[in-house]
């Protein structure tokens, strides 16, 4: 019986013997098969397009960031739950991120599959959609364009930082957590995810954390702002404790993106470092994680389309207006606005409007002005070099701020560059007249001062952002605090708890703060109109 085994097993011995050199073929075709499969996936760099809706493109289109920072679509998914003693509530919602029906990712997400996976990553609208309410008992109305007056940019990146660094954030926690959310990963998706993409990623954000270190030393921004040009200075590898202090705060609100054509030619920014649409637009792209080979151009060049056409344009005011009222403030706004901010909320003509106003002049809080320096502008020249016809060549180094349009107007609030006076009631009035706390990321309109309600702590168990323009501490507290009162002498920045909130500026005689209560609700009443 044994011999019968053994001549069994020895013939099959020469069998496979003999058959060798099939086995082996077979064996480097099911491999290059394999190869070819896996090359061709990874190869395969396709975005999720809406080319039929610019609006919609807008919202979800990649500007070519997903390319090289896009997370794959499961985990993405899978995040807020995995790491949610790291959120302020529950899911991305409750950092501002906006959901519409019929969408299983935010508002300013792309798509694409790149390396293997769809990727998710952030677009330009993440930062300029945003809603408004009537009541709060009415549901928020999502405005294109508007500035994203509920997300919560600083703590998204805090938020991606700290859960890299938790101990959950390993393959096996990570791939198990996208699966229960839904996601279906065969044997070479799993591999790929818990020996390739998922230590990268761990990776990356541990990097991101120490190039954003910048955050630790700014005050914290809340809903609707962020620093827009030290994470430039991040992704191009400044050593960031080797800037003067001045330079190290730039905190500003995100601005509206309505009427773009019209504005081609005008000082761009809040400090009008740039005059070019196009170059501002490769430079938000840069933000995003697009680098010059990486950029998507078509789909940029799509929603440039629509950004710089008449269909871009701000909501009309939607409540009753004293019309009456406004016409009486109609010739105020001509005689102390429109020279720098235009006609009304389409007709932009005026001596000043798109041009630097010296912050000698404007005396607004210089942070972001000091922040964006000749060396950075020197530095961007460099990014597109390969590229000639793409350069940057239009940034420069101002000693200002620039005049903006007031078109929608009433859904840009809070006011000045760095979002530091709730309502333009507010901004009518001295500075020492400010509100010197308010709270921020609170949607419903304010009718009467024009802005946003900003007296509600909080709604729902939903605690809203308590801005501070300076210290309001105790006095033995203040006493001991830098620059307490946020003052920066001689229009330099002074770094401090408080820096870049300064609620300062645009006052005197030629902004109209000297004029009685009842002339100031006739500007406000005109201002409805745009």
């Amino acid at each position: 019986m044994v011999a019968g085994l053994f001549d069994r097993l020895a013939g099959l011995f020469v069998a496979l013997w003999r058959a060798r050199r099939r086995v082996v073929g077979a064996m480097v075709a099911i491999v290059l098969l394999a190869g070819a499969w896996l090359y061709v996936d990874f190869s395969r760099d396709k975005a999720e397009a809406y080319f039929d809706d610019p609006v919609k493109h807008f919202k979800y289109g990649s500007t070519g960031g997903d390319r090289l920072v896009g997370i794959p679509i499961g985990i993405f998914k899978a995040l807020p739950q995995l790491c949610r003693e790291h959120l302020p509530g529950e899911g991305w919602q409750s950092l501002g991120f906006l959901f519409e029906e019929g969408m299983d990712r935010p508002i300013g997400t792309s798509m694409r599959h790149s390396l293997g996976f769809d990727r998710v990553s952030l677009n330009c609208a993440a930062c300029h959609v945003g809603t408004y309410r009537a009541t709060p008992e009415t549901r928020p109305v999502i405005v294109p364009g508007m500035p994203a007056n509920r997300l919560l940019l600083g703590e998204f990146v805090r938020f991606l930082e700290n859960c890299a660094l938790d101990e959950r954030f390993n393959p096996w926690q990570v791939i198990d957590a996208a699966e229960q959310g839904g996601a279906r990963y065969g044997l070479v998706d799993r591999l790929l995810l818990q020996y390739v993409a998922v230590p990268a990623m761990k990776e990356f954000l541990i990097l991101a954390r120490h190039r954003f270190r910048f955050l630790d030393s700014e005050p914290s921004p809340g809903p609707g702002r962020f620093d827009t040009f030290n994470p430039a200075k991040a992704l191009l590898n400044w050593r960031y404790e080797a800037l003067p202090p001045g330079e190290t705060i730039g905190i500003v609100d995100y601005p509206s993106l309505w009427l773009q054509g019209p504005r081609e030619g005008m000082q761009l920014h809040w400090d009008g470092n740039n005059d070019s649409v196009p170059e501002r637009n490769r430079s938000a792209a840069f933000g995003t994680g697009a680098v010059p080979t990486t950029i998507d151009r078509d789909s940029l060049s799509f929603i440039a389309k629509w950004l710089n056409s008449e269909r871009n344009t701000p909501p009309a005011w939607p409540f009753e207006i004293d019309r009456a009222l406004a016409e009486r403030g109609r010739p105020l706004y001509a005689e102390y606005c429109a020279a720098c901010h235009g006609k009304d909320g389409r007709d932009f003509d005026g001596a000043r409007v798109g041009k630097v106003e010296p912050i000698a002049r404007i005396a607004t809080d210089p942070c972001r002005l000091e922040n964006y320096s000749y060396e950075l502008s020197r530095e961007q020249g460099n990014l597109y070099s390969a590229y000639p016809e793409e350069r940057f060549r239009r940034f420069r180094k101002t000693d200002g701020y620039a005049n903006a349009p007031l078109d929608g107007i009433w859904l840009r609030a809070p006011y000045l560059h760095n979002g530091s006076v709730p309502t333009i009631r507010d901004l009518l009035e001295p500075a020492e007249s400010r509100p010197r706390v308010f709270y921020r990321g609170y949607d419903v309109v304010d009718r009467r001062k024009l802005g946003f309600v900003a007296d509600v702590a909080e709604e729902n168990g939903r605690a809203f952002f308590r801005y501070e323009t300076q210290c309001v501490d105790e006095p033995a507290i203040c006493a001991r605090e830098v620059n307490p009162e946020n003052r920066h002498d001689d229009h330099r920045c002074v770094p401090s708890r408080w820096a870049g909130n300064s609620n300062r500026g645009h006052e005197g005689r030629a902004y109209g703060t000297h004029l009685s209560a009842e002339e100031k609700d006739a500007i406000v009443e005109f201002l409805k109109t745009f």
